[in-house]
């Protein structure tokens, strides 16, 4: 059974840091290629960090860079997603999903789309405030 579970988030200050984990079951992740996206309440589900099928190429949403990095543990079955310096506006539930049938990140419009994903977590909220 194709299974991903989120773990790792918490309540953090501003300024502060986290490490998300998503561990597969059912399938080997590194033939797949990875997102991790975010939804707020009373917000869209929007794309934060994808990790591609092949090579590894990674993606980041522009507010992320420089801030976020995302990884992949080939012994564990499991992505990573650290998050430094967050801010209150980090604030969300954050899931991950794997694209069944594309190595690309991005869509046409060169962002992630949720459209291409799927085998969706239930997701592990992530709470910046003082």
């Amino acid at each position: 059974q194709v299974q991903l579970v989120e773990s790792g988030g918490g309540l953090v200050q501003p300024g502060g840091s986290l490490r998300l984990s998503c561990a597969a079951s059912g399938f080997t992740l590194d033939y797949y290629t990875i997102g991790w996206f975010r939804q707020a309440p009373g917000k869209e589900r929007e794309g934060v960090s994808c990790i591609s099928s092949s090579d590894g190429i990674t993606y980041y949403a522009d507010s992320m860079k420089g801030r976020f990095t995302i990884s992949r543990d080939s012994a564990k079955n499991t992505v990573y997603l650290q998050m430094n310096s967050l801010k209150p506006e980090d604030t969300a539930v954050y899931y991950c999903a794997r694209d069944p049938l594309r190595s690309a990140c991005t869509g046409p419009a060169g962002t992630m789309s949720r459209l291409y994903f799927g085998a969706w977590g239930l997701g592990t909220q992530v709470t910046v405030s003082s």
